[in-house]
C-alpha cells in the first residue's frame, strides 16, 4: 500500500508499506478520506517520519473476529486508541484512557483500529462530511457538551484554525452568539460568513473591552480557546463573566499564569480541559453534520494523496480550514 511520509524540511512523498495485519478485536479499514490537521508543523520543521495523520473515514475490508462491524461498513475512525476495557473506555471517554496509544497513521491506504473505535456513518452522509466528526468538530463538540452551550449563551472563541472554525459551526448550530478572536485574515473573513458577532484581532490593545462591549460589560458566558497560546488563555479568563466557564482545547506546553484568588475564588470561574467527545455522543455530532448549513464551508481543499507535497504546502500557508486527502487518487 501507499502512505505519506515526511523525508526532510518541507519535503513530503509517498512510500510503499505492507498492508497491516489484524488480530484479536481489530478491524482493517480501507481509508477513503484522511483530513489533515497539525501535521504541517512537522512538514515545516522537517521532522522525518512515515506515520502521519490521526483522522480518517473509510470502509471495513477485514475483521479479525465477530464483533459490531461487518465487511463493507462505512465508518469514522476515532483519533488515537484506548484499551477498550477500563472504566473510561467503557464510559465512552476513551480519549483519556491511561493506555491511550498515539500511533495512528491515517495518511495511508489502509489502517488497523480496535473495533470499538469505529463508528458507523449514516447512509445519507458522505465520507467527506463524515470526516468532520474527527478533529474538525469533535474537540469543541465535546467542550460544548461539557458546558451545555445553548441559544441563550454568548461564547468567546479564541484561535480560528480548523478546530476554532469548528467551534463556530458547533455553537451556531446550538443557537449561541459567538465572538471570535483571530489575526489571520482568511479565517477571520470565513468566521464572519459563518455568522459571528465580530472577529477581534488579538493584537488590538482594546480587545478585552471590545469583547465586553457585546455583553453589557459583563463578559461572555463561556470561552473556548483553540489556539494554545498563553495570551489567549489569559484573554479567555479575563473576558468571561463572573461564574463563567473556560474550556482549553488548543494544545499548549507553556505555563499559563492563573491567580487562584482573583481568577478562581472571587470570580467563581470554572476552568476545564477538553480533548475530544464522548463516544456515546456520536449520533449527536452526526446531527450537526447532517443538518447544519455551515459544515460545507469547513472543507476548503481536496487533494489526491499523490499530490501530498502540494497538500502540505497548502496546509502550511494557513489559508485553509480542513484539507481532505484522498489516498486512492
Amino acid at each position: 500500500m501507499k502512505k505519506a511520509a515526511i523525508v526532510g524540511e518541507r519535503q513530503a512523498i509517498l512510500v510503499e508499506a505492507p498492508i497491516p495485519t489484524i488480530q484479536n478485536d481489530e478491524v482493517l479499514v480501507k481509508v477513503h478520506v484522511a483530513p489533515m490537521c497539525s501535521e504541517y508543523k512537522k512538514f515545516v520543521n522537517g521532522t522525518v517520519g512515515q506515520c502521519l495523520g490521526h483522522e480518517a473515514v473509510g470502509e471495513v475490508v477485514d475483521i479479525a473476529q465477530h464483533g459490531p462491524h461487518q465487511i463493507g461498513d462505512r465508518v469514522v475512525l476515532m483519533p488515537l486508541n484506548g484499551c477498550g476495557k477500563c472504566h473510561l473506555c467503557l464510559a465512552g471517554d476513551y480519549i483519556h484512557c491511561l493506555d491511550n496509544k498515539m500511533s495512528d497513521c491515517t495518511m495511508s491506504q489502509y489502517i488497523v483500529k480496535p473495533a470499538f473505535m469505529l463508528k458507523k456513518i449514516p447512509d445519507e452522509v458522505s465520507y467527506e462530511k463524515a470526516s468532520l466528526a474527527c478533529c474538525a468538530l469533535g474537540p469543541t463538540f465535546g467542550a460544548m457538551q461539557t458546558l451545555g452551550v445553548n441559544v441563550f449563551d454568548t461564547l468567546l472563541v479564541t484561535g480560528l484554525g480548523p478546530v476554532g472554525i469548528g467551534a463556530i459551526v458547533n455553537a451556531r448550530y446550538r443557537g449561541a452568539r459567538v465572538i471570535a478572536v483571530e489575526s489571520n485574515a482568511y479565517r477571520s473573513q470565513l468566521a464572519r460568513e459563518l455568522g459571528v458577532v465580530d472577529v477581534i484581532d488579538p493584537r488590538d490593545p482594546d480587545a478585552l473591552e471590545k469583547i465586553r462591549s457585546y455583553c453589557d460589560q459583563n463578559g461572555p458566558d463561556y470561552a473556548i480557546d483553540c489556539s494554545g497560546a498563553v495570551p489567549a488563555h489569559r484573554l479567555c479568563i479575563d473576558a468571561v463573566r463572573r461564574k463563567g466557564s473556560v474550556v482549553f482545547v488548543g494544545e499548549s506546553h507553556v505555563e499559563t499564569p492563573v491567580t487562584i484568588s482573583k481568577d478562581m475564588i472571587r470570580k467563581g470561574l470554572h476552568l476545564f480541559g477538553a480533548w475530544h467527545y464522548n463516544l456515546n455522543d456520536f449520533p449527536k455530532i452526526m446531527q450537526v453534520i447532517q443538518h447544519s448549513p455551515l459544515v460545507e464551508k469547513m472543507i476548503t481543499h481536496r487533494f489526491p494523496m499523490s499530490r501530498i507535497q502540494d497538500a502540505f504546502e497548502t496546509s502550511a500557508q494557513q489559508n485553509s480550514v480542513k484539507i481532505l486527502l484522498k489516498p486512492w487518487e
